[in-house]
């Protein structure tokens, strides 16, 4: 009855603008020597459909619209295929595939305006599945990622990470779930992306300007995280995963389950997840960097030949521990804020302190619900609309007053409502045109006695057009944008504070003025223009021009407080332009039976780049110290000035004649920020930029081990990390970074039943297996408190790690 009730809804709203005619595609998936492949896949990804191989080797695919899309056939240890095929009544087509040891060749669709493959989309990117990030012993999702070169983290701790793009984070990358824009406070460092590290089936990662698809805040780069697979019809799917780590004792349980039935579709999923403190040989334990998590989500869907609808909800919420970093004097252990008869004292932590689950003081809450309907309609012109609309809702609480640890100081409540629609126009003499629009409207408020940003209210609006054309050996895209956005602030008064009284206000005695109000507006426009070109059967060339823009967020503009997650005081500066880059792209993918090779290099020009500095205090001493809860903070202040970046990625994978089930892979990353025309040695170069890294791995692999293993590998490899000399010096705002190698191995294997089916999915991986003791240049916590006993300063990354990560996949008719 509800599924009745559901199609009979949407098709009353959607019929006058939709297409009646159902188109099909079917036919048979063998190996080359036509041995039936039960399981293979098949995806039309633009269309979010496809279909998985009965026990005969058929698949089948309904409701399709007319038109000519890429289809993607993929089964593990077979090469990929991807085909460009023309849908048109009952279409049959059957694919041969071949086994191959490599395997990369994904469909890809972030910031395209089709789905494309990967070795030949023009813009640089780059997917990673699920299984491949299992095989490393990750923090978080962010950490997982970091594999993938050019791609490293801002981290906070192991539960803190924001992704770092060629050198560019925070507002310049937008991150993407399931199509909508993820928002909640990223311009800060002290909270990661508040998406389910688990609730991910791959990720897809565009490295350079994105803003002609996404507008601002798509300047570095775009990472696409996709939740689910494609549930093929009459299937019920799922997995059960765990995973527990050695080093802070993570232990973490995700369910999920999702079904097809007459296409009418459904899933759900929750994820529950603790770690205490995380420890190294020089800190020992680092009291604060506990966190939990609890994650759920629900969606429901239709798929019809009229085009499809999908309404989904998501909960993330996460209790994580704040890193103060204080010392003992005398012993250099790290101390703990303690309520003894009603003082706020600091006392060394015992072994059960590092090792409880529950909150520590200070911490962090941080709650965030997302609510999307999602909507593809099939025209009969044979045209396509999508319109997508969100809601988001983002709480975060930071609670700093161990005497009452359940009231918040600063508290934050953002809401944002994000749109996008955009009409593919029907093919035309081989070509493709996408026209669109896409913005958001966000609503900021402040609800607790603390402030580091004003009450405000932001819209935006991007109106652009793609096109795409591919013949013969050439695909050639390009498209222009128009954006607009607004910010309005408002005044914000505080009482004021009375001397003795210990700074706290006093009723009568009137209000300070901490924000002015202000109104500011930005506008741009924005291009690309690229090609990429089939030399061979086995090389790809590509070369691209884009613009980026990125409008100041709201802390750049109006910070004025204490952010006790990154240790400093802000100050914004509400005269600041937006910034404006273009960035030049050339890269070469050349395959063979036995290598895989894929370069790249960029050069990216940034007009007023922003960035934040250190002040200078009396006689060029310490900056000028803010006094928080009988805590002082350095005053840090945003500026900003012409830059440029450039550098390259280098992948390699190869694996010999005739050990085919070896491969050596290599991971090369260098990116150099320069500001433009400043010839200062301390103040010529760009702040917190990751230095050279090559990640280097011997892999065995092997296909069947008995009969109930396989998809066996076993790996071992090298992290080295290059010193950063190359910092911003002046007034003290970076220091250098040495350089350091980390030894990291895995081993894994499949539980494979009777029937071929696997049960089980079992991956071991350690990390730092040499314990070193390092500081990664990104790390905040490198800039925490001076330890006086070592010498040393700042709190260092994790030690020695293993994690043990178990799947276990559901599937039922």
């Amino acid at each position: 009855m509800v599924n009745r009730l559901f199609t009979f809804i949407s098709f009353i709203i959607l019929f006058p603008f939709v297409s009646v005619n159902a188109n099909t595609l079917k036919g048979k998936i063998t190996d080359i020597k036509g041995e039936t492949l039960p399981g293979a896949v098949v995806e039309i990804t633009d269309l979010k459909t496809g279909a998985v191989a009965d026990i005969n080797g058929y698949y089948h695919v309904d409701n399709l619209p007319r038109g000519t899309f890429l289809v993607e056939v993929h089964l593990l240890s077979f090469a990929t295929i991807t085909q460009s095929v023309t849908i048109s009544g009952e279409t049959e087509l059957s694919f041969r595939m071949k086994e191959s040891v490599i395997e990369k060749n994904q469909v890809v669709i972030t910031g395209t305006s089709i789905a494309t493959e990967e070795r030949r989309s023009i813009t640089p990117i780059q997917s990673i599945g699920i299984k491949e990030m299992h095989e490393d012993a990750s923090s978080n999702i962010i950490d997982a990622l970091t594999k993938i070169p050019g791609v490293s983290q801002v981290s906070t701790g192991p539960a803190i990470s924001k992704p770092v793009i060629r050198g560019l984070g925070y507002n310049r990358i937008i991150t993407l779930n399931d199509g909508v824009r993820q928002e909640g406070q990223q311009w800060g460092d002290e909270h990661g992306i508040e998406i389910d590290d688990y609730n991910v089936s791959r990720v897809e990662v565009l490295k350079g300007p994105a803003s002609l698809a996404y507008g601002s805040d798509a300047e570095a780069g775009v990472i696409n995280i996709i939740s689910s697979n494609i549930i093929p019809e009459g299937k019920i799917v799922g997995n059960i995963t765990t995973n527990y780590q050695t080093n802070n004792g993570l232990a973490a349980l995700h369910a999920q389950l999702g079904g097809n039935n007459n296409g009418i579709t459904w899933s759900g999923y929750v994820t529950g997840k603790a770690a205490h403190d995380y420890q190294n040989k020089y800190d020992g334990y680092v009291y604060g960097s506990r966190f939990t998590n609890l994650d759920f989500g629900a969606s429901a869907g239709i798929n019809k030949k009229w085009g499809t609808s999908s309404l989904s909800f998501t909960s993330y919420n996460q209790v994580l521990g704040i890193v103060e970093g204080e010392r003992d004097s005398a012993t250099g252990q790290i101390l703990k804020h303690y309520n003894n008869n009603g003082n706020d004292v600091l006392v060394p932590t015992s072994s059960s302190d590092n090792t409880s689950y529950s909150k520590s003081s200070p911490y962090q809450k941080i709650d965030h619900q997302k609510l999307v309907w999602n909507n593809e309609l099939y025209m009969n012109n044979g045209g396509r609309l999508q319109v997508t609309v969100g809601y988001q809702q983002n709480t975060r609480r930071e609670f700093g007053d161990v005497l009452n640890m359940d009231a918040p100081g600063l508290s934050l409540f953002l809401q944002s409502y994000t749109y996008d629609a955009k009409y593919f126009l029907p093919e035309w003499k081989g070509w493709k045109a996408t026209i669109g629009g896409n913005g958001m409207y966000q609503v900021n408020t402040n609800k607790g006695d603390q402030f580091l940003v004003p009450d405000y209210s932001l819209f935006d609006i991007g109106v652009y057009s793609i096109v795409n054309k591919q013949w013969n050996k050439w695909i050639v895209s390009g498209g222009l944008r128009y954006d607009f956005r607004t910010i309005n602030t408002h005044d914000l008064y505080v009482q004021k504070t009375v001397p003795g009284t210990g700074g706290k206000p006093v009723p009568g005695f009137g209000n300070d003025l901490l924000f002015s109000a202000f109104s500011r507006n930005f506008s741009n426009i924005s291009g690309s223009a690229g090609a990429s070109y089939t030399a061979g059967q086995n090389t790809t060339l590509k070369f691209n021009v884009a613009s980026g823009y990125r409008a100041p967020n709201i802390a750049e503009l109006s910070a004025n407080g204490v952010h006790g997650g990154t240790i400093r005081y802000e100050i914004g500066n509400t005269s600041l332009k937006a910034e404006n880059s273009i960035q030049e792209d050339a890269g070469i993918t050349w395959s063979s039976e036995h290598v895989l090779v894929n370069a790249s290099i960029f050069d990216n020009y940034v007009r007023n780049f922003i960035f934040i500095r250190k002040l200078a205090g009396v006689n060029s001493n310490d900056s000028i110290p803010a006094k928080n809860n009988e805590s002082y903070y350095s005053a840090f202040l945003y500026g900003q000035s012409d830059a440029n970046l450039y550098g390259g990625e280098l992948y390699v994978d190869f694996h010999p004649h005739p050990l085919d089930w070896l491969h050596l892979e290599n991971t090369l990353s260098y990116v150099r920020g320069q500001f433009v025309g400043v010839k200062s040695d301390s103040a010529g170069n760009l702040p917190f930029i990751p230095p050279f890294r090559w990640v280097v791995d011997l892999r065995a692999q092997k296909k069947v081990i008995s009969r109930y293993i396989g998809n066996a590998y076993a790996k071992i490899g090298l992290d080295i990390n290059s010193a950063q000399n190359n910092v911003y010096s002046a007034y003290g705002t970076e220091t250098t970074t040495a350089g350091y190698t980390l030894l990291n191995a895995g081993i894994g294997f499949d539980v494979i039943d009777r029937a071929k089916h696997i049960v089980c999915s079992l991956s071991i991986a350690g990390h730092n297996l040499t314990d070193v003791a390092y500081q990664s240049a990104l790390s905040r916590l490198k800039y925490a408190s001076e330890n006086y006993v070592t010498g040393r300063t700042g709190v260092f990354n994790t030690g020695r790690n293993f994690s043990i990560t178990a799947a276990f996949p559901l599937d039922f008719k």
